[in-house]
């Protein structure tokens, strides 16, 4: 009776281990249908250019270096003004060290070094003893919004009222190119018709004439000649200002009647050329007035 007991439980377990399933370990989640976006390779931004500068803020290469052929009074022939130079707005490199400090900023040096006059038109003969003049150096704002130091030689009684003038132009911003020293090499060389310094004592006659103009004196100063050209019947100096004959298109660095730059000298005393019938010389001022 036992064993026909465990003959029954055992073919029971038999049939239930039968019936169950046997487990199976899952299966890999099959790959989706879609592939998932891959991280994006960045793309190298393009090669930063600055705009161009704007025609007449810089220099051209040329400046300075073209002579031109000369009429038989010794000038040069007249050309059209380039395109570069129709607005010139640019500042050239300062030629003596920045006087320090923020502002405006003068030194007077009277009477001048010998090293000054040396480098300047001086010589024997001149209507101005060297002994009699002095070294200028000032500040002055650029073309290019920025503080730039020059240099003027000039007579030393008129040295101080000269860094008046200078330091209402400064403070009114008034642009100017260059200020320099004429030396002998730029008195003699031949000319390019493109000059632009703003400058004072330059042993010379009057032009067109032989008597000692008052830059010999040191009594005068030349402010922005290309953009305030010197005109005579259809002489135009320096040449290739032609452009700047048009004074009703205003641009920088011109001097007009009424304004800060003529304003500035008549408070010291001194005449504008532009004011001449016979002739204008805009860029002229002196003590004088001739």
């Amino acid at each position: 009776m036992r064993r026909l007991f465990l003959v029954a439980v055992l073919s029971i377990c038999t049939a239930c281990g039968a019936a169950a399933p046997v487990a199976t370990p899952p299966s890999p989640t099959s790959s989706p249908t879609r592939s998932l976006p891959a991280v994006p390779t960045p793309t190298p931004s393009p090669t930063h250019r600055p705009p161009p500068p704007s025609p007449g803020t810089v220099p051209p290469a040329w400046l300075g270096t073209h002579v031109l052929p000369t009429t038989a009074a010794g000038f040069g022939v007249q050309r059209p003004t380039p395109p570069a130079l129709r607005n010139r707005r640019f500042t050239l490199p300062d030629t003596v060290p920045m006087l320090p400090g923020a502002g405006f900023a003068s030194r007077i040096a009277d009477p001048a070094p010998a090293d000054v006059i040396a480098r300047s038109t001086w010589a024997p003969g001149c209507p101005v003893q060297a002994r009699d003049l002095a070294w200028v150096r000032l500040t002055f704002w650029g073309f290019d919004g920025r503080r730039h130091t020059g240099e003027l030689l000039v007579r030393g009684d008129v040295a101080a009222p000269l860094v008046t003038v200078f330091r209402t132009l400064y403070h009114e911003r008034f642009p100017l190119e260059q200020m320099t020293i004429t030396t002998k090499a730029e008195q003699t060389a031949k000319p390019t018709g493109d000059g632009n310094d703003t400058s004072a004592f330059n042993c010379r006659p009057v032009r067109g004439a032989t008597t000692y103009s008052q830059h010999a004196y040191g009594l005068a100063v030349d402010v922005n000649p290309f953009q305030n050209p010197y005109t005579k019947g259809d002489l135009v100096l320096p040449e290739l200002a032609g452009a700047y004959t048009d004074r009703a298109w205003k641009r920088p660095g011109m001097i007009l009647p009424g304004g800060t730059v003529v304003r500035a000298f008549t408070a010291i005393g001194w005449g504008w050329g532009g004011s001449w019938h016979s002739l204008k010389d805009l860029q002229h001022f002196s003590r004088s007035g001739g």
